[in-house]
């Protein structure tokens, strides 16, 4: 993904917007004051929804949660300081670090991409190879967007079949990784590549297909405290819960390696 400057884009400007509405009564405000608010990525709301019910149930602290892609929430988070928390996968930890907005952080699993095909895999596909197939219908994740179609290309790039491959995907080059994976639920492509949590996700529905992890990087993804927070010790409470849960519940959810 590539870092970001001022720019927010049209997305961002909704998500300020939301994050800017405040109440003026008493009651209200120290109700806001109880809150944590998460500025979570596409890919990861199942298993924050998850740690951030536990820390409920266990603190009575609440939170307000704003899912979108990662290239909007940075943006609210450099010009707008909006946000306590920022979940998401590398590079962003080193945006907001260089940024001097990072105040804690935890490592709580792995982003990879998978390989995806319908329940069954019907077209026998075994390899990223198989996608340069004639009449095998590709779905990707578009890299001018998404980490993960960057090291798919990458890696296409790479083998030399980047051409081949991109000829099955046609326009099929999409920004979130639930639309992927509703493309295979449906039957509409036979494969995709997607994060290996959102996979999970969806294993009622897709298949993952067991490939050797040939991408130059990894990727992990972090929960991120900012410095900025108005509640730095309900802020510190819940850091440190996610230093002692974190992990496990991420690993639930499969965003392992």
């Amino acid at each position: 993904m590539r870092k970001m400057g001022k720019y927010l884009p049209p997305i961002a400007f909704a998500i300020l917007s939301a994050l800017s509405i405040t109440g003026c009564g008493k009651d209200e405000t120290e109700a806001v004051e109880k809150e944590l608010v998460v500025l979570c990525g596409s890919s990861f709301p199942n298993p924050m929804d998850e740690l951030c019910s536990q820390f409920t149930k266990e603190t009575g602290i609440k939170f307000a949660t704003t899912v979108a892609g990662s290239e909007s929430h940075l943006p609210i988070i450099k010009t707008a300081h909006k946000g306590d928390i920022f979940v998401t996968h590398d590079p962003y930890l080193d945006y907001v670090r260089d940024a001097n907005y990072l105040s804690d952080y935890v490592h709580v699993g792995y982003v990879s991409p998978v390989l995806a095909v319908q329940p069954g895999n019907p077209k026998e596909i075994g390899s990223i190879q198989d996608l340069t197939r004639p009449g095998i219908t590709v779905a990707l994740s578009n890299p001018e967007f998404s980490t993960c179609g960057e090291m798919v290309f990458a890696l296409l790039e790479k083998k030399g079949i980047k051409e081949a491959v991109i000829k099955n995907v046609e326009n099929r080059l999409l920004k979130g990784h639930p639309e992927l994976c509703n493309l295979l639920k449906t039957k509409t492509v036979d494969a995709i590549i997607t994060w290996n949590g959102v996979a999970h996700t969806f294993r009622d529905s897709v298949e993952v297909v067991p490939t050797p992890y040939e991408y130059e990087e990894e990727r992990r993804v972090h929960v991120m405290g900012l410095n900025y927070s108005k509640n730095p010790d309900l802020l510190r409470k819940f850091m440190e819960f996610t230093k002692s849960k974190g992990k496990a519940v991420f690993a639930k959810y499969g965003y392992v390696k």
